[in-house]
């Protein structure tokens, strides 16, 4: 823009600065959208043609790759396409009824290794606290992604929930099914990186656990107030807060499967608890529930 540049004006909607920098190009001033001639063949003939013959030498390796491990080769293109393992909910567990309960941070653990044991490319980890959420994977082979072992299942990312949820949203574009966790308080930190999660429409799962003021000695500074209401109106997210045991595992029954998060979009927090809650057993399991509002019984 010949007369503003390098000023703050810049940043302005100047319809005469933008016909001004077309007559400086030799362009119609008048025409938008515009691309002048040659353009597209010149992208044709560079970007077009290296890109075809890239992308068809990665399809014939892809095929080769198949032939010749037929069950690795069957799960990446299941992970490529975001579809599942067959039998990938053979483990999910069942609570029977029990008034001392347990709490959804405990039941999500035991779901989560569940399903993770049947979804190799279910990996994630947690922003350095992992013992308190309760989202190791700890079956055999499970392990750490390291420097010098990439097979590790579980993510350290550091105090840092921001960088957590971009790495996440890495994770996800690649096709893998990343999941995150951390106090549902700490959400602040990342709401960047989960809002764009959202935009994307990225099947990211984040586990935010201690939803509820009473999360022990910590005081305030770890005390949820406005975040549920701010998630929940969030667009693109879908936001499950179990009530028990039995519906942490409809709700992870329900955020892993593509059905779900294909048609109401992407990202998906379940919100999980520290305080026991009792155990109840309902007729039939529902697909969809009312999430409570209380976060633990009075």
């Amino acid at each position: 823009m010949p007369r503003i540049r390098g000023l703050h004006s810049v940043h302005g909607k100047r319809a005469e600065e933008i016909r001004l920098a077309k007559r400086n190009y030799g362009w119609p001033e008048d025409a938008k959208f515009y691309v002048p001639d040659g353009v597209y063949d010149h992208f044709r003939q560079g970007i077009g043609k290296r890109g075809k013959e890239l992308r068809d030498a990665w399809f014939t390796r892809i095929e080769d790759y198949r032939k010749q491990y037929p069950e690795l080769g069957d799960e990446l293109y299941r992970m490529q396409h975001r579809e599942l393992p067959e039998g990938w909910d053979r483990d999910l567990p069942t609570f029977p009824a029990d008034p001392k309960g347990l709490a959804t941070r405990e039941s999500n653990a035991k779901v989560l290794n569940a399903v993770a044991k049947n979804i190799p490319w279910l990996i994630g980890g947690a922003a350095d606290l992992a013992p308190s959420t309760k989202t190791r994977l700890t079956f055999d082979g499970a392990g750490d992604f390291e420097a010098d072992n990439y097979a590790g299942r579980n993510f350290h990312f550091g105090i840092r929930e921001h960088a957590m949820g971009a790495i996440l949203n890495g994770m996800s574009l690649v096709k893998v099914r990343p999941f995150g966790s951390g106090f549902f308080i700490f959400v602040d930190y990342m709401r960047g990186s989960l809002r764009l999660s959202a935009l994307m429409e990225l099947p990211v799962i984040y586990v935010f656990t201690h939803d509820s003021i009473g999360v022990g000695e910590d005081g305030p500074t770890h005390q949820p107030i406005e975040q549920l209401a701010h998630m929940r109106s969030m667009p693109g997210l879908i936001l499950i807060r179990p009530g028990d045991a039995n519906e942490v595992t409809e709700a992870c029954n329900c955020i892993t499967r593509p059905q779900c998060w294909r048609s109401v979009v992407k990202p998906c927090p379940p919100l999980t608890g520290r305080n026991t809650l009792p155990l109840r057993v309902w007729p039939a399991a529902p697909t969809f529930w009312r999430t409570p509002r209380t976060a633990s019984p009075k």
